[in-house]
Order: structure tokens, then sequence, then C-alpha cells
């Protein structure tokens, strides 16, 4: 039989060990089943799936107090006792990247990073250190981005909108894969003004949990 257990949700679907960043409706539960062949998948689901991602709202808010403290000291520097013009932040995308296991305490292990638009999704993940290839990350086992491997799979949880179309490519390497999961090298985000959040599962044919529609 499968245990059934409460996760508190922080991003819309996925859970958070910090109950506080939680909207209150936003329980999700998740259950644990054996399938025939004996591996154990988790199935997560939430009440609140149009939430703002509380995460990575509180990522760019970090962000934008870091800028406004860096601006404070040049401005001091520049010209003490002048007013600083405010400046605008630059048009970003946020992401949360959920990785395929789970952290020893049974929660989503999700990383958060900011990334400018008009760039392949596969830059946008390696160039902040998230693993893409997962065991085909080795020389000569991907084509490093050229469209011909279909290595380099994402499931894309939340922002399918900010992705460019499925490519002939994409089409023929993923006919028979779930209609959410992408190639990395042949997705891009957006344009350079584009702003928004995704959520990416990473390396899904690897996870040991599944995300409810």
């Amino acid at each position: 039989m499968g245990a059934t257990m409460q996760l508190v949700v922080g991003l819309a679907g996925v859970a958070s060990s910090s109950p506080r960043l939680a909207p209150p409706c936003a329980v999700a539960t998740a259950t644990t089943t054996t399938t025939s062949c004996g591996v154990r998948k988790q199935s997560c689901s939430c009440c609140c799936g149009s939430h703002l991602p509380r995460r990575l709202q509180k990522h760019k808010q970090q962000r934008r107090r870091c800028g406004i403290r860096a601006r404070a000291v040049e401005t001091d520097a520049a010209a003490a006792g002048g007013e600083a013009e405010a400046e605008e932040e630059p048009p970003s995308v946020d992401f949360a990247f959920v990785a395929p296991r789970l952290l020893p305490d049974g929660t989503p292990d999700v990383h958060y990073r900011t990334a400018c638009g008009g760039q392949k999704l596969r830059d946008i993940m390696l160039d902040n250190y998230i693993d893409l290839y997962g065991p085909y990350d080795k020389l000569l086992l991907n084509c490093e981005g050229g469209g011909e491997c279909g290595t380099c799979i994402v499931e894309v949880v939340e922002g399918s909108e900010l992705l460019s179309p499925k490519t002939d490519v994409e089409k023929e390497l993923l006919k028979r894969k779930p209609k959410t999961w992408r190639l990395a090298c042949q997705a891009t985000v957006g344009n350079p003004d584009s702003t928004g959040q995704m959520v990416i599962q990473q390396l899904p044919e690897w996870k040991i949990h599944e995300w409810d529609k």
C-alpha cells in the first residue's frame, strides 16, 4: 500500500520546506505508490496552481534589495549629497529548476535562477550550473546542442507560454513523450523583453515523483 503524507507548497505544485512562504490554501497531498517494477513514485497535487510562485517572488525581491544597496554605495562615492535617479530593473525571467531526486526530508530539491529572455533554455541551464544531461553529461554522449541526440529533455511544469513553439526536431524526437516535455537545445525562452516565471523539471525520465495536472 502506498503511504500518504501532507506537504506544504512553496511553488505552484512544488513542495517547500518553508511553510511561511505558502499561501493559506496551498496544501498538497503527496501519495507514494510502488509500480510493478518496484520503483517508488510520488504524486504531488496542489489546489493553488494559479498562484504566483512565492519562492520566485522572494528571490526577485532579494535581488532588488541587493541592487538598491549597490546603487546607494556608488552614489555616495560619486556624488555625496546628490539624489540618485532610480534605475529600472532590466526585464528577466525567474526560474525554479526541480531536481529529479527528493531531499532527505522528502521535499523537492529546487534551485532558483534568474536570466534574460531570448536565450535557449539549454544555455540558461548550463550557464547557471543546472544539471541538464545527467548520465549523458560526458564527451560524445550528447550532441552539445545540435538537436540530434534528444538527451537534453526537460518537463515544463509552468510557464510554457514563454517558450518558442516546438521545432520539427522536437516533434520527431519527442513524438512518444508527454506534451509537456521539451528539448532544452531547441526551446527559446521568450525575447530580451520577456518577464515571467517558469518551473522546469530536470531530467524527467529519471524523476521519482509525478506532477498532477
